[in-house]
């Protein structure tokens, strides 16, 4: 409530006022009736159970909310009612008069006009007495005054009329929740508040302001980005772009110089000694790598720095460019030791044959000897090498392929020492299609020979006198074959000689007794005989189409299905021929029976037929 002494307002249940001490009324502290008309409504709850069965209870209030919101847009529509009502009453009151300056006189001070308009009324702090009327009866003068309130509409109740608005109204009450009723402001000291429309051309301002900005920085933005491109093209346009690439399947560089359409770019390096024309603005050079190092004998490194010397060729003479310079990586030459296995091996044999893969035409030194001239066209090379009986035989094989560098290894022959000299001839064959061949050797004059492989027609006339002695070795089966030689003498330890030759028979005589592979029985027949097949080395005749490799690597080992339809009567093949075999070609394979793998048959292949 306010006190009807100081107008501050205080709490209802309060005895006196706590700005200036008033004592209130004993009616105004009733409970005003108003209080009654609220609603205690009682809003949801929510039980909720756990999993130990302890229940817990708790209100809605978003309930309790709405139900606010709804009470407050009802007194808010109520309130609106009640104040049109209040204005149209005061209009309707009496208002003082209105002086009107003629000109004549003084301006008259314009008297207070009475009751509530559109603008509002001023409470004043003393009642004026009623102004003189012009006409009709003098009007009951209210205490209201009508002032233009530059800072909005404000309504203050005089003293008098508080005693009569103890009762709770819900105009009075949100005028008073907003601040309306105060003490009359000092006119000369309030500024005027802007008004809507000086608002909107202010935020209109603003608007155009940050649109301009926007505009200014994109513009700036997109000087900055033509400015930034023009210097990198400046830039590119003033030095050469070099990038790797490709030139008939080896590694290149390409160049492009920038120019003139039409220039000359000439380059003096004795490798290249070339001109190239300007088109597009650049001349267009490709270099293979290998042209940098293709005369350097014993190169080793894994890189190396090149530097191209441009020239501008002109009718009168030659201005030279910025020297252009840059890297280029050097492959190293491929080598493979296929027999042995292993770069350091024990033999007993005086010549032991070396097998090793390199690439076509490539040059390979063996101990200082050139032997390029045996490489044949699948890269292979085999190398007859003579061991001695003095332990460690060492071998360096050097090779140079095209467009590579220099790659080296060393093959280790071990052979023991021999207090008996065995050696067999050097004209030995290491491979033949011969079932029976001359075996020539030579030891120790007077020593006694033994043949532990299969011979026939042993010849000992010189063996006292030279220590030269003469055999036919047997091949008994296709493959490979082991002879075995030993020569003892009284007080000596003894020798021995092992050396394997390849034998397989020549076509004619081995494609001819070939058993088919293209009906189950045969092929029912082989698996449950590979055993006995595989020791009377027995010919087989695969027809199919490669289907996938085990084993990629010499010798390959593939998977053939011999039959139509391409699904069954699977066999593995092991690819000792000299064609090199595809996935899903067709092929016509002759070959024996070796055993099983992963329950199909294992065998090795003698010659390809496409």
């Amino acid at each position: 409530m306010r006190c009807p002494n100081c107008n501050q307002w205080n709490r209802a249940s309060l005895p006196r006022c706590v700005h200036c001490g008033t004592e209130f009324r004993a009616d105004a502290q009733v409970t005003p009736s108003w209080r009654a008309q609220l609603k205690d409504g009682k809003s949801k709850e929510y039980i909720r159970v756990d999993d130990d069965g302890d229940i817990s209870v708790s209100p809605d209030d978003r309930e309790v909310l709405a139900a606010e919101m709804a009470e407050l847009k009802a007194r808010k529509e109520a309130g609106e009612q009640l104040q049109q009502r209040l204005r149209a009453e005061s209009f309707a009151r009496t208002a003082a008069p209105v002086h009107v300056n003629t000109g004549d006189s003084e301006p008259a001070k314009e008297e207070p006009l009475f009751g509530l308009t559109e603008e509002g009324v001023t409470r004043t702090e003393e009642e004026k007495p009623a102004a003189p009327q012009e006409a009709s009866a003098p009007q009951t003068q209210l205490p209201y005054t009508r002032s233009r309130n530059p800072r909005g509409t404000r309504v203050v109740l005089a003293p008098s009329q508080w005693e009569d608005s103890r009762s709770y109204d819900p105009v009075v009450d949100a005028m008073q929740q907003n601040n309306v009723f105060q003490q009359p402001p000092n006119l000369k000291e309030l500024k005027p508040l802007p008004s809507r429309r000086m608002s909107q051309r202010k935020l209109i301002r603003i608007i155009t302001l940050c649109l301009v900005l926007g505009v200014i920085g994109l513009i700036g933005f997109t000087a900055y980005s033509v400015y930034h491109a023009e210097q990198q093209r400046r830039l590119a346009e003033s030095s050469a772009l070099v990038t790797a690439s490709i030139v008939d399947d080896q590694a290149a560089h390409t160049i492009l110089i920038p120019g003139e359409d039409g220039q000359q770019i000439f380059i003096s390096n004795e490798e290249i000694r070339a001109s190239y024309t300007v088109v597009g603005g650049f001349a267009t050079i490709e270099i293979p790598d290998h042209v940098w190092y293709d005369n350097i004998d014993n190169i080793t490194e894994e890189s190396m720095s090149v530097t191209l010397l441009p020239y501008v060729k002109t009718a009168s003479r030659q201005k030279p460019l910025t020297p252009i310079t840059y890297e280029i990586s050097i492959p190293l030459s491929p080598i493979k030791l296929v027999n042995p296995e292993k770069s350091h091996t024990e033999v007993t044999t005086a010549m032991y044959s070396m097998l090793f893969n390199v690439r076509p035409d490539s040059r390979v030194i063996i101990n200082g000897v050139d032997v390029s001239d045996t490489v044949n066209e699948n890269g292979e090379l085999t190398y007859n090498a003579t061991v001695q009986p003095i332990g460690d035989n060492v071998y360096h094989v050097s090779v140079r392929s095209p467009y590579c560098r220099d790659n080296s290894m060393t093959v280790t022959l071990f052979r023991e020492v021999q207090e008996i000299p065995l050696d067999l001839s050097a004209t030995t064959y290491t491979s033949t299609n011969k079932k029976v061949i001359p075996i020539d050797c030579t030891t120790l004059p007077g020593a006694e020979i033994d043949i532990l492989s299969p011979y026939t027609d042993l010849k000992i006339t010189d063996l006292d006198t030279t220590g030269q002695f003469s055999f036919n070795a047997v091949f008994d089966h296709v493959g490979y074959n082991t002879i075995s030689i030993t020569a003892s003498y009284p007080g000596k330890k003894t020798s021995r000689v092992d050396y394997t030759i390849y034998y397989v028979p020549s076509p004619d005589d081995y494609t001819t007794v070939a058993w088919p592979l293209n009906n189950d029985r045969d092929y029912n027949e082989l698996l449950n005989n590979i055993e006995v097949r595989a020791a009377k080395t027995q010919v087989y005749v695969g027809v199919g189409t490669i289907a996938y490799f085990v084993s990629d690597e010499k010798p390959q080992l593939a998977v053939m299905y011999c039959s139509d339809d391409g699904v069954t009567r699977p066999v593995l093949l092991e690819n000792q021929t000299k064609t090199t075999w595809k996935v899903g070609e067709y092929y016509s394979i002759y070959c024996d029976a070796y055993g099983v793998y992963n329950g199909m048959p294992w065998l090795i292949a003698r010659y390809t037929y496409k």
